[in-house]
């Protein structure tokens, strides 16, 4: 069974799944077994990638945690030098929200050369920026504007486009250390419009806010800064 036929299986029994977003950028890898012991006792992933990562970085953050964990750990990358064999699987982004090619597309051609010998699962999924309150790292990097939270019917169509393009998930991501979370109407919206899984991240910080997103509509909750800040 691959990883995402897991997912979905889960998905299908009820389980919410929470992944905990690393920055490889922000980890010491020694503290892997001490960080591992703080996270919650719900976690069913671990994801690692940031907006900004020195090549390699990602490859040794990725071999710490393997040493102190078996839950499953996907990378979430910022660009194609992120992308690390050792991980189990890789969430093949491309950018719906914006209309910089370099990250609809440019991005993942390159990526294509490591991914050719990759032993890594890839999970295409359609990544939407939504407006969190600040400006993301993500929109810095990217130079893209974040879709605003008041247009919910222009974030369900780009979500149901990505679906019909390919993507197996959606992520709906008010990016790292969002002052608001994706709004509960927004989840409610795009899940009743999607046949594929929902991931929802950014500005998620308390079990209260996790809670709200599941409850919205969210197979799988992203959380990370509160960790990273711990």
């Amino acid at each position: 069974m691959t990883f995402l036929q897991s997912l979905q299986q889960k998905i299908q029994e009820g389980q919410r799944l929470l992944a905990i977003l690393i920055d490889p950028e922000k980890f010491e890898t020694e503290q892997a077994p001490a960080f591992m012991r703080t996270l919650p006792v719900d976690t069913t992933h671990i994801f690692v990638g940031g907006s900004t990562v020195p090549e390699g970085r990602t490859e040794a953050v990725v071999e710490a945690l393997k040493g102190c964990t078996s839950k499953p750990i996907f990378i979430f990358p910022g660009d194609y030098n992120q992308i690390a064999d050792n991980a189990d699987a890789l969430l093949f982004l491309s950018l719906l929200s914006g209309r910089n090619p370099e990250y609809l597309i440019g991005q993942q051609v390159k990526a294509v050369a490591k991914l050719r010998e990759a032993k890594l699962e890839v999970i295409p999924t359609g990544y939407i920026l939504i407006d969190g309150g600040n400006e993301s790292a993500v929109q810095r990097v990217t130079g893209t504007a974040p879709l605003s939270q008041e247009n919910i019917q222009e974030i369900v169509d780009t979500a149901k486009a990505g679906e019909l393009m390919g993507a197996q998930w959606i992520y709906l991501e008010a990016g790292s250390g969002a002052q608001i979370p994706v709004s509960q109407d927004i989840i409610k919206a795009v899940k009743a419009d999607i046949t594929v899984p929902l991931i929802v991240g950014g500005g998620i910080r308390s079990e209260i806010q996790k809670v709200r997103a599941y409850n919205a509509g969210a197979d799988m909750v992203v959380m990370g800064t509160i960790f990273e800040k711990e």
